[in-house]
């Protein structure tokens, strides 16, 4: 990928330090790690943080492809810090908030999406959206670039911010390792499966 060629386009500084910090943790410039800056962006605008000033984001993505990782380079979501979940319903969506309220009180976020009523006005983002034809990267990402914030909507959601039990670890009835209880049964997941 020309990578060059592509910073050439992104005529916005910041935009341009995000995607190569993207790409650095990503390995390579997806389109989908591109929707995820845009993504990204757009909730910072509406929801008015700074992540590199130390507000602290929490991200729900609808997908495992590539849109996750923006969230992890740009706004220290992970899934190891409870910041980042994935709720994989095959969409190309991601809800963001700040937990700015306690625990069972409820918060503001914004569930930002891929618009499909706005692709179609980009035939071939469209087409490689809607899986119609195999498009590579190469191809969307300048579409993408070209297209700016203009193919994604967003609504603004009420989110519960959950309470946190108490983290139980018992040793398993049947093969004796540890697990983290969560049920009232005394057998861990692997066990129970057989």
């Amino acid at each position: 990928m020309d990578y060059e060629a592509i910073y050439s386009k992104l005529q916005n500084p910041e935009l341009k330090k995000q995607v190569e910090k993207v790409v650095d943790f990503h390995t390579y410039l997806s389109s989908g790690a591109l929707i995820g800056v845009y993504m990204f962006n757009i909730a910072k605008k509406l929801l008015d943080f700074d992540t590199d000033n130390g507000d602290i984001i929490y991200a729900t993505s609808e997908t495992y492809a590539c849109l996750p990782d923006a969230f992890q380079a740009l706004g220290k979501c992970t899934i190891g810090n409870g910041k980042l979940k994935v709720n994989n319903t095959g969409k190309m969506a991601i809800t963001v908030n700040m937990k700015q309220k306690e625990e069972g009180e409820n918060t503001k976020g914004v569930r930002i999406i891929l618009d499909p009523t706005k692709t179609i006005n980009y035939p071939r983002l469209h087409a490689w959206y809607m899986n119609l034809e195999r498009i590579p990267h190469e191809e969307i990402i300048p579409i993408l670039i070209d297209a700016g914030d203009s193919v994604y909507s967003y609504e603004f959601v009420d989110i519960d911010v959950p309470t946190k039990s108490k983290k139980k670890v018992i040793l398993c009835e049947i093969c004796k390792e540890p697990f983290v209880k969560k049920s009232k049964d005394n057998i861990c997941v692997n066990c129970a499966n057989g």
